[in-house]
């Protein structure tokens, strides 16, 4: 017991720092197989091909860095135009909403007895004081991903002086030698592997290709925001139902303020028709290729990744939430070896 409390404790004193450090293991064990297959095809040396990997990748990760901020800033600028417009037509909106409506002829709604104008410099008053914070939230963003930016390069740093030993570095699973054991071992790692390779390379296929086809659906929908709502749309996945449902909403209310649409709709039907196929493609890839790429290789009940997630988020900030499920699954697989063991 005293053992798993120092190990706590241990984790709770360096949690700002063990996400990445574990980030950086599971970048080596992503890149790994590319090395070796540069390696082989180009008669290059493990040292070489490493270096000429992890310099494309330092030249990637600072071109994306750069094109995404400069379109995050348009895309800012362009959300922030929409809502001043929007504020500005508030009150003509809503004095032409003062009227009496009938419902089927039982019921008479007078909505001229509301003081609506009074409700409209409310709201445009609430969001002016939004409006008028955006500057420093900017600026807030902006400090974030140079830190953001500063932790990913030491990941590749971290990752690269692994890397650059590992084909020198036998396999620890096939020499490791424990009486009586060996059998579990070998069995233990291959349980293990297929887990992180089903989520490493599985899963990250699949939000990959979720965000390729959500950000082509978005665009010739022609919602605004593509480029950023596909990327919440992938990273939603990370976070089962929570993440799913707060990018529904994300979807509809940028569909439903947006000025105009060229299907000819009104705003709410616009809204309505953005949500529903958002919501059929994220049931395809649930039900369809989800299954045929993952399989049932985590076998982990979605409740218990949200869980997870959100005590992983805490503890190790996002890095945690993207690892939540592949360890989860991990320490399910040792729990169940070692209760049949005591058993």
């Amino acid at each position: 017991m005293s053992f798993v409390a120092a190990a706590g404790a241990l984790v709770v004193y360096f949690r700002a720092i063990l996400g990445w450090l574990l980030l950086a293991f599971v970048f080596t064990y992503l890149l790994h197989p590319l090395a070796a297959g540069f390696s082989r095809v180009t008669r290059l040396s493990w040292r070489a091909s490493v270096n000429i990997l992890y310099l494309l990748l330092v030249v990637l990760l600072l071109g994306s860095f750069t094109a995404t901020g400069v379109a995050v800033v348009q895309q800012f600028q362009a959300l922030l135009t929409i809502i001043s417009r929007w504020l500005s037509t508030l009150p003509a909106r809503l004095e032409d909403m003062a009227q009496v409506y009938t419902i089927g002829n039982l019921y008479t709604i007078d909505l001229r007895q509301l003081d609506l104008v009074a409700i409209s410099q409310q709201v445009i008053g609430t969001l002016q004081g939004f409006l008028g914070q955006a500057g420093s939230l900017l600026s807030t963003v902006a400090t974030s991903a140079v830190s953001l930016l500063g932790w990913l390069l030491f990941v590749l740093l971290v990752s690269y002086f692994i890397l650059v030993d590992a084909g020198q570095v036998p396999d620890m699973v096939r020499y490791l030698h424990i009486p009586g054991y060996d059998y579990d071992v070998r069995r233990m790692g291959r349980e293990v592997s297929a887990i992180w390779n089903a989520f490493l390379r599985g899963q990250l296929l699949i939000i990959s290709m979720v965000i390729l086809s959500s950000g082509i659906l978005m665009s010739i929908l022609g919602v605004r925001f593509a480029f950023s709502i596909a990327l919440l749309t992938g990273l939603a996945r990370l976070v089962p139902y929570v993440g799913t449902f707060t990018n529904d909403v994300v979807i509809f209310l940028v569909a439903f303020f947006q000025n105009g649409n060229y299907f000819g709709l009104p705003q709410w039907g616009y809204a309505l028709l953005a949500l529903g196929l958002a919501i059929l493609l994220d049931q395809i890839f649930d039900n369809v290729i989800s299954p045929r790429i993952l399989g049932q290789s985590l076998g982990v009940h979605p409740a218990a990744v949200l869980i997870a997630a959100i005590v992983a988020a805490r503890l190790l900030g996002f890095v945690g939430l993207v690892l939540a499920a592949p360890v989860l699954a991990t320490l399910r697989l040792f729990s169940r070896y070692l209760f049949r063991k005591m058993l």
